[in-house]
């Protein structure tokens, strides 16, 4: 049996989680052609490396079909209800960072705030007779940030393609998304309301908390989280 190690199949994120891995003097390497899921492990015995999109690891790794998976902050906390006890952090890799944010029209220039969000949502409503929308991908994280912070009086509304677009489409009011440099919010004249940063997200190595491990596994598992100056 092997430990079974989950990495993003494609992208920048893939070349810096194996760069990361590479650096600790694991070697992980694509088998193939861009279109083959196969991959390979060297400098350590007995771990096999699982390529999938970053939206599926958090997926595999609560569902236990992988011990270890490399993927966002944000993706895990959104699809992992109570991700805490299905999941565990090992190590922060220091890319792949992002945040996920509030944004709203800059024309809206009374509403800089979570508390002019709450008040224009309000007056929203009685002039329009409906919610008011925003866009995003991340409903769970967004909803429950919305929740502590008292703002109740909005809809979201799920944006499968350019979030930042909806607003021009008329399709939302505002939006909830992950940016890196804000420079595509404020191309679509969008800003950042100034407190609400929902979540800073990067790439992260987690395990498993529900993978079934042998005791040769677990052996594996420590000799590889040493390799990785992971043991604490």
């Amino acid at each position: 049996m092997t430990i079974k190690l989950g990495v993003p199949s494609k992208g920048r994120l893939m070349e810096k989680t194996f760069d990361w891995f590479g650096a600790r003097d694991v070697g992980l390497s694509r088998s193939g052609s861009d279109r083959e899921y196969a991959g390979s492990v060297e400098g350590i015995d007995g771990v096999e490396l699982v390529l999938l999109s970053a939206g599926e690891i958090p997926r595999e790794l609560a569902a236990g079909r992988i011990h270890l998976g490399v993927t966002g902050t944000d993706l895990v906390r959104e699809k992992l209800g109570q991700w805490e006890q299905q999941v565990e952090e090992l190590a922060l890799l220091g890319f792949g960072q992002a945040d996920l944010i509030i944004a709203v029209p800059s024309c809206w220039v009374d509403v800089d705030t979570l508390d002019d969000l709450d008040a224009a949502a309000s007056a929203f409503r009685a002039q329009h007779g409906f919610r008011l929308r925003l866009a995003t991908k991340y409903h769970r994280l967004v909803r429950e940030f919305l929740r502590d912070n008292g703002v109740a009086d909005y809809q979201l509304v799920d944006s499968q393609g350019a979030t930042e677009g909806t607003v021009k489409n008329l399709t939302a009011e505002g939006v909830a998304d992950i940016t890196s440099t804000g420079d595509t919010l404020r191309a679509n004249h969008l800003k950042i309301l100034g407190d609400a940063l929902v979540l800073q997200s990067q790439a992260t190595l987690f395990r498993s908390r529900t993978a079934s491990m042998n005791d040769a596994e677990r052996a594996t598992l420590k000799t590889l989280k040493t390799k990785l100056r992971l043991e604490r």
